[in-house]
């Protein structure tokens, strides 16, 4: 399920970073946390996989400019359907069924009725005077009085961060908001109550307005000469007590009823150094002195256009301790200089120097897999314990990408900024299979649909990776072959549920993927790609992860083994063991570089059979909705080999649809694929 962070007009930067930071802190083990734009919120099918809508702090007037009539309706109806919403400084104005902001102050004053009303009163600000729009000038460290009745795990009182924020005034006097946190000082707005936090339950839904900022961390703030004297002693204090803020943030989100991480205290990992490895002859040599030739290293330093780099290689002593603090960016760790250790000697790292990945395991089965033969693909293995983002390190950089082979392969143990469809960034925790893997096509005229179509290939060759799994021969399985496993146009693996896995025969039902308001089957495994052209060849990097052992945000593939070994175990049947990340690993590299071998010289047609049987979608019937609100009935036929365009029939007329991935979404729970205005 997703956390969404709205980040369209009347935001600012530094709100929806912090928003988006705070919120992976504290839930990023059980929900993929991800900003979005206006035009999602208002054009497509949100609602359904959204757990919680955030509106953050900056200016309430461009919000009700962009949603009021149909935005509105729609974040309404989601609430009381049993959606989640959290509205932050002028968030909370903004969901007020009020807004009085500097009412008298002709430069300043915004004021008016807001259709959510989802607090029945007035949000009217500034709560303490000196706001000033884009500075600190009028922040402070506003010390709160916390209801513990209604959060008994906070602290009685916080500091959270102020700038600009309303009392929900007469908060008391409703029966059905509870007043989470009042402000302790007098503030310039008359009102006994003082509410700054206010929760409510609309319809099914939940919703919590605040009139500070408790995602606001204190590192974060960085103090400039232009917000004023007073401001350094602010972002101090915040510092002081920034445990307070975490917790009472906790609470807050567990006060909606979200799944928070019980550590408040987490921080954002650090990278760590990526080591470049191959057991065969020269491979890791090779690319490291076609770099240190063509990229003209200096002092081993390199900066890309995305990141900079240290390359170095088994010549020097200290090549496994070489992270230095100079290099390091404590306040955004994607910044920091990125540190590569080609093992040019054919060193395998041992579980010494990397804990949580057995490389010799995975080149040990990669051998295994192909007869001993070298193939193009995995051959060559970067792998660090924790990077930014397996894709971004290669496709975002295309200077040292430029120079890498066909084939290479980019894997690790955590990222803490996944990247997926739409710039989607989230932390991907120990336990998710995070792989990046870089294909040369020639320029040619195949080279188009070959573009597109990879993405198709890779997703069908992961789900096969999956259910033959153990298994040496291809198309041969030892039992993972039930493991409920479906593609869903274009490349996405979803499972099915465990608690609707109850009978081997319920792997192949999917004549239905809800029960009533439930979803039987859950996101297991994302893909995207990303190409670029550089001198006459396409760089296309794929990236795919998948939740091998973590249960959260949705479920993994061990987690759903258990309900299959049962479910063996019934029949007399040996129990399967866990899926491993580094034979897995090994088996989709594998499975590709197979794959790719006949897709390079035939395309995607002599998959289809195969990608059909893996689907979801055959004869599946379907709604066509163009965005203006009309609907035609459909029926999926296929996919086009070319482009892999989706094929839909018009039941009425029988004229024939040609759908684009990038421009659809396509809802199966509902039955909706869902053209996008242009």
């Amino acid at each position: 399920m997703n956390v969404l962070v709205y980040s369209g007009p009347g935001t600012t930067a530094d709100g929806v970073k912090n928003c988006l930071d705070s919120l992976r802190l504290h839930l990023a083990s059980y929900y993929a946390v991800l900003p979005v734009s206006e035009t999602v919120l208002l054009n497509e099918p949100w609602q359904r996989k959204t757990s919680l809508l955030v509106i953050p702090g900056g200016a309430d007037l461009p919000y009700c400019k962009t949603f009021n009539g149909k935005g509105n309706q729609l974040i309404t109806k989601y609430v009381k359907q049993g959606g989640k919403f959290l509205g932050i400084c002028a968030g909370g104005y903004y969901a007020s069924a009020r807004c009085e902001f500097e009412v008298g102050d002709p430069k300043m004053e915004v004021s008016g009725p807001r259709e959510l009303a989802f607090f029945p009163g007035t949000a009217k600000g500034a709560a303490f005077k000196g706001f000033v729009y884009e500075l600190h000038v009028g922040a402070r460290a506003a010390r709160l009085l916390v209801n513990t009745e209604a959060l008994p795990g906070s602290p009685s009182e916080v500091f959270n961060y102020f700038n600009g924020g309303p009392v929900f005034v007469d908060a008391g006097k409703y029966k059905d908001v509870e007043v989470l946190a009042k402000y302790i000082e007098d503030t310039d707005v008359e009102d006994a109550e003082k509410a700054a936090v206010v929760y409510r339950k609309v319809g099914k839904g939940d919703v919590l307005l605040c009139g500070t900022h408790p995602e606001a961390i204190a590192h974060s703030l960085k103090p400039k000469e232009s917000d004023g004297p007073k401001y350094p002693a602010v972002v101090e204090k915040l510092k002081e007590t920034d445990h307070n803020r975490r917790v009472f943030l906790k609470e807050c989100l567990k006060k909606i009823g979200l799944r928070v991480s019980e550590n408040v205290d987490t921080t954002i990992p650090r990278v760590t150094p990526m080591y470049v490895v191959s057991p065969y002859v020269n491979k890791v040599r090779d690319i490291y002195e076609t770099l240190k030739t063509n990229l003209g290293l200096k002092d081993e330093r390199f900066q890309d256009h995305n990141d900079n780099f240290v390359f170095v290689d088994e010549s020097r002593e200290d090549y496994d301790a070489i992270e230095d603090e100079d290099g390091y960016d404590a306040d955004d760790p994607t910044k920091s200089t990125k540190y590569v250790n080609f093992l040019t000697s054919r060193t395998i790292p041992t579980t010494k120097m990397v804990q949580y990945f057995n490389l010799e395991k995975y080149f040990a089965s990669l051998s295994s897999l192909s007869g001993g033969t070298v193939g193009e693909i995995g051959s060559v293995l970067g792998y660090s314990e924790v990077i930014t983002s397996t894709n971004t390190i290669m496709d975002k950089n295309p200077l040292w990408l430029e120079h890498l082979p066909h084939g290479f392969t980019l894997t690790a143990s955590t990222q803490i900024a996944g990247r997926g469809r739409g710039g989607n960034v989230w932390i991907n925790p120990r336990g998710v299979l995070a792989t990046s893997i870089l294909f040369k096509v020639p320029a040619s005229p195949t080279s188009s649909s070959t573009v597109i179509t990879l993405q198709y290939l890779c997703g069908l060759a992961f789900i096969e990776a999956i259910l033959s799994y153990g298994s040496n021969v291809s198309g041969q399985g030892v039992g993972y072959e039930d493991i409920p496993v479906r593609l869903k146009w274009p490349n996405d693996i979803f499972i099915l549920k465990p608690e609707y896995f109850n009978d081997l025969k319920d792997k192949d039902d999917v004549s239905s993927t809800v029960d009533g308001d439930d979803e039987k089957y859950v996101k297991v495994s994302g893909a995207l790609i990303n190409s670029q052209f550089i001198n006459g060849t396409f760089y296309l990097v794929w990236g795919g992860g998948v939740n091998v052992s973590n249960p959260a945000p949705t479920t993994s593939l061990n987690l759903v083994l258990q309900k299959l070994n049962a479910i063996r175990e019934k029949k007399g049947l040996s129990r399967l063991p866990d899926y491993e990340p580094e034979l897995l690993l090994a088996k989709i590299t594998h499975t590709i570089d197979q794959f790719y071998a006949v897709f390079k010289k035939s395309g995607l047609a002599p998959f289809l059979p195969l990608y059909y049987k893996r689907w979801f979608h055959s004869n599946q019937k379907v709604s066509v909705d163009s965005g203006s609100g009309s609907q035609r009935s459909c029926v999926i036929k296929g996919i086009t080999p070319d482009y892999g365009l989706l094929i839909a029939e018009d039941v009425l007329n029988h004229e024939i649809l040609h759908l684009q991935p990038d421009g659809n979404s396509f809802d199966i729970f509902k039955g909706l694929v869902y053209k996008k205005n242009t």
